[in-house]
């Protein structure tokens, strides 16, 4: 597949059909997605394929946890689990948790969690990350630029393979759960989940914001580009 197609056309992929996912295709999309780059090259990630029905199962009810958190947030009109929300946006969103499992549909994404073929848990090891906004007093963010290229080579050699798939990171909320599901060390950390199958829909073209709307030169307040 040409490169410029699979970036304009490899969207979140939430609905699959109810083919399995070979263990083949499986080997050759994280062949190709290891070449990811990461800090130092030290391949920070481990990745726990999930395909048993009990335990996607109770990643679904992990993942629903947090959703319903999310839902919240969106119905008091804010950004869900915004790093600079202040103490009243979350009592707004924790006032609004029963409304939003009101509204919960059995046939939604989070409900169906589980149906997805596979669920690829990837880890991060929290030793090898550079994370070097670690101690600035804002949200930390940087230690995720060795992990999360190598989850987005994932999803392009999904693509190449005519497979799809979504990066959530909703189980995250409730990270001691998966600790304790998947058992693994208390130096990894949840980065994502990234549920992959057969799209039941053919990929098209995404809409995004044009690059003048979010390039400037030279400054934040400079001409656009």
């Amino acid at each position: 597949m040409e490169l410029r197609h699979a970036l304009r056309t490899t969207g979140a992929i939430r609905e699959f059909t109810a083919d399995d996912v070979s263990d083949d295709d499986l080997r050759g999309i994280l062949d190709d997605a290891r070449f990811a780059p990461s800090g130092g090259n030290r391949q920070a990630w481990h990745v726990v394929a999930v395909k048993d029905e009990t335990v996607k199962q109770r990643i679904r009810e992990i993942y629903l946890d947090g959703w319903h958190d999310y839902v919240a947030h969106l119905l008091g009109g804010l950004t869900p689990f915004s790093p600079i929300a202040t103490t009243a946006d979350r009592e707004k969103a924790i006032g609004l948790r029963d409304e939003a499992m009101a509204r919960s549909r059995p046939d939604g994404f989070a409900e169906t969690f589980d149906r997805s073929p596979v669920l690829l848990v990837v880890l991060a090891d929290l030793g090898a990350l550079a994370a070097v906004d670690r101690d600035l007093d804002r949200y930390t963010f940087a230690g995720g630029g060795s992990i999360y290229p190598f989850a987005w080579n994932i999803l392009l050699a999904a693509r190449d393979r005519g497979l799809g798939g979504v990066m959530t990171t909703m189980v995250i909320r409730n990270e001691h759960l998966m600790r304790d599901l998947l058992a693994f060390p208390d130096h990894y950390a949840v980065a994502t989940v990234i549920a992959l199958g057969h799209p039941v829909r053919e990929f098209t073209s995404l809409r995004r914001r044009s690059v003048p709307e979010f390039t400037t030169v030279d400054s934040f307040e400079g001409p656009a580009l």
